[in-house]
C-alpha cells in the first residue's frame, strides 16, 4: 500500500513539474508572436519607435524606423517580420513576402513571420500555401500557440468567404 502511494505521489510530482516547465516555457515564448518581439528590452530605440508606429497604424513611419533598425541590427528576424507586416498592410505584397522570407532565413522557427506570411498568402489567394504554414505552425507550437490560432482563424474566415 505504501509503495503504491509512494509511486502515485511520485507520478503526481512528476506531472506537476512537467506542467510547471511547460507553463514557464510557454510564458517565455510569449514574445515570439508577431505582436511582440523577442527580448524587447534589448531592441534598439529605432526598433521600439518602429513598433510603436506600426501598432498605431502608421505603416510608412514604421517602415522608416524599422529600416533604421536594420542598420543597427541587420540580422534581426523581428525587424524583417515587422517590415513585412507594414508592407503587407500597405498592400505591397511582393516586398512583404521577401521580408518574411528573410525573417525565416534568420530564424526558421519564427512563428510570427509564419503567421503573417500565411495571412499574406491568403490576401494573394494562395490558400494552399497558407495551409502549409498552418501545418508548420502546428508542428512548431508544442501547445496551441497564438500564431497558430490566429492563422487558423484567418484560413477559416477565408474559406467561409469563398463558400458564400
Amino acid at each position: 500500500m505504501t509503495s503504491s502511494l509512494s509511486r502515485r505521489s511520485s507520478l503526481c510530482l512528476a506531472l506537476a513539474a512537467a506542467v510547471a516547465i511547460l507553463a514557464c516555457a510557454r510564458a517565455g515564448g510569449a514574445w515570439a508572436h508577431g505582436d511582440e518581439p523577442d527580448e524587447p528590452a534589448t531592441k534598439p530605440q529605432e526598433f521600439k519607435e518602429g513598433l510603436k508606429a506600426i501598432k498605431a497604424g502608421d505603416y510608412k513611419s514604421g517602415i522608416e524606423w524599422m529600416t533604421k533598425a536594420l542598420k543597427v541590427t541587420p540580422a534581426d528576424a523581428d525587424v524583417y517580420n515587422y517590415l513585412g507586416f507594414a508592407h503587407r498592410k500597405l498592400g505591397q505584397y511582393s516586398e512583404a513576402l521577401t521580408l518574411y522570407g528573410r525573417a525565416l532565413q534568420i530564424d526558421p522557427k519564427h512563428r510570427g513571420a509564419r503567421e503573417y506570411l500565411g495571412e499574406a498568402y491568403l490576401a494573394l489567394n494562395r490558400l494552399g500555401d497558407a495551409k502549409k504554414l498552418l501545418a508548420e505552425l502546428d508542428r512548431l507550437c508544442f501547445m496551441p500557440c497564438e500564431e497558430y490560432q490566429e492563422l487558423k482563424e484567418a484560413v477559416e474566415k477565408y474559406e467561409q468567404g469563398k463558400r458564400n
